[in-house]
């Protein structure tokens, strides 16, 4: 799957939604949706419609009402795109949480966003790997957990602060890894796509 963020949305729109798809590729519309539920409720129905789109998502601090349109705005049935609520970004760490007036650590808040995104009818959340396995117990098996904050041991961190290996992630539940820079910003992004892949297959036989 390919993941279409806010960079390149920005730049190119949904035509870069429809290469992908073009070409045989499911996409992760990474938009992160925030705005009230009447906005969020048509930016996500509008992204419904764009071809081969199976997973969307909105920020779940933007609360229950916000959710509830986002998932009743992707529609129903098999076709339509699985709606992801984010918990709490990669790159803040509790300081940076304090700092903007968030109490507890990033752990409890993300587990906690988690539980009213399930209420809320998501079908899963985007979080970092730390917390996927609170996440797991208190959401259950089925509930999607989306990882970003990809790291593989061998590449920095940049400005995340929450991150894991592929394997690690897998190993503690993830459904899905998002990897970004550590392919594209790697001489041989075929070579790192690749060694990436490797890990996660040898993690889920280990």
């Amino acid at each position: 799957m390919f993941k279409v963020g806010s960079q390149l949305f920005t730049s190119e729109g949904p035509r870069a939604v429809q290469k992908l798809a073009g070409l045989g590729f499911d996409i992760f519309l990474d938009l992160k949706f925030h705005d009230i539920p009447n906005t969020v409720a048509g930016a996500v129905a509008a992204a419904a419609k764009l071809p081969r789109v199976r997973l969307v998502n909105v920020h779940a601090s933007g609360g229950v009402e916000m959710m509830l349109a986002a998932r009743e705005a992707a529609g129903s049935g098999k076709s339509r795109p699985a709606v992801l609520a984010v918990t709490i970004l990669t790159s803040l760490d509790a300081k940076a949480l304090r700092i903007i007036g968030v109490s507890g650590s990033p752990a409890s808040r993300a587990t906690a966003l988690a539980q009213l995104a399930k209420r809320a009818g998501m079908d899963g959340v985007v979080a970092s790997a730390q917390e996927v396995k609170a996440i797991r117990r208190a959401c259950g098996p089925k509930f999607l957990i989306v990882v970003p904050g990809i790291r593989p041991a061998t590449t920095a961190a940049n400005d995340q602060s929450r991150i894991a290996t592929p394997a690690e992630a897998i190993r503690a539940g993830a459904d899905y890894l998002v990897v970004g820079r550590p392919i594209t910003a790697a001489q041989n992004p075929r070579t790192a796509a690749l060694t990436v892949a490797k890990e996660i297959a040898s993690s889920r036989h280990s």
